[in-house]
């Protein structure tokens, strides 16, 4: 893996693919990996992107649930070399990185941003049309109908009626919440 290091381009976030049901596993190893080798000025970060969201099971007790977003792989924050390779390959449920033959391939900015990984991480699941309410802000305590989503479903517009008027308030996802 010696060309490793001639395709190095700074820090980027590759995919890790793991055995099934391994991701969690993976991810702490990676996490002690960096620690032990004092290796956290190459590898910046470890994530497996998840919906956290709360359901209410027969009897009416809500519980979260988290559902990963892409099962069997880890994303990893980091400079590809030589060292930081094979300090990773070699570790117990993985599989490979992803990329043609041995050849690790980094995320686009735009893959970055569709898998969510420079942001918010855990995020209720909304459809449009769903009654919510505003958790922050001067509207706070409001109650109205989501309207949009944007893609990275950061933002939100809500509709909300004031004074008998309908009126669209754009707002972070953040201050929201399902009613």
């Amino acid at each position: 893996m010696s060309d490793l290091n001639e395709l190095n381009v700074g820090p980027r976030w590759y995919i890790v693919h793991t055995r099934t049901g391994y991701e969690n596993k993976v991810k702490l190893s990676i996490e002690r990996v960096i620690e032990n080798r004092n290796l956290s000025d190459v590898i910046f970060d470890v994530k497996i992107p998840v919906i956290t969201s709360v359901t209410t099971d027969a009897k009416g007790k809500e519980k979260i649930v988290e559902e990963k977003i892409y099962p069997n792989y880890v994303f990893v924050k980091m400079v590809m070399n030589d060292s930081t390779w094979h300090a990773i390959r070699p570790i117990n449920g993985v599989a490979s990185f992803v990329g043609p033959g041995a050849r690790p391939v980094p995320l686009t900015d735009d893959e970055v941003r569709e898998a969510n990984l420079e942001g918010i991480v855990t995020t209720e699941t909304y459809q449009i049309g769903d009654e919510v309410e505003i958790t922050d802000g001067f509207l706070a305590g409001h109650k109205g109908k989501l309207g949009e989503i944007s893609e990275d479903g950061n933002e939100v517009t809500v509709i909300v009626s004031t004074i008998g008027r309908e009126m669209p308030v754009s707002l972070d996802v953040k201050s929201i919440k399902k009613i």
